[in-house]
């Protein structure tokens, strides 16, 4: 769930106070999180690479 619909949800007035309360950070998430950037940012040069070629 992305952090604002979660600050929503519990009901908190600033997204700090969810950020401190309701995420914890690890290595393996952080790991997780980066795969994406890296899988999105291959994906989206090999689109614009498709639509210019």
């Amino acid at each position: 769930m992305d952090i604002k619909t979660l600050q929503y949800v519990m009901g908190d007035s600033v997204v700090g106070a969810t950020l401190n309360v309701y995420t914890h950070a690890s290595y393996d998430r952080a790991a997780e999180q980066m795969a994406k950037v890296i899988g999105f940012k291959v994906t989206a040069t090999q689109e614009k690479q498709r639509k210019s070629g």
